[in-house]
């Protein structure tokens, strides 16, 4: 499953920095708009990754995942 997020991006003092909208803490800073889209992807699919990790090592023994669309 393909998912879509949305990275705001601008080129200050000599570097690309950008955030991504939906996920707090995603961001990057790279001398080049291409590196910066590639950090911004790299770092997202890591944060998602650690997030999942983290959810399903708190969750005690007897849980559940569902699958919540909006």
């Amino acid at each position: 499953m393909q998912q879509n997020y949305t990275a705001v991006i601008q080129y200050s003092d000599g570097w690309w920095i950008g955030w991504v909208q939906e996920i707090s803490g995603v961001n990057c800073q790279e001398r080049t708009r291409n590196e910066l889209l590639v950090a911004l992807e790299i770092t997202l699919r890591e944060t998602i990754a650690y997030n999942r990790e983290e959810a399903l090592r708190s969750a005690e023994s007897q849980h559940e995942e569902v699958i919540i669309q909006i």
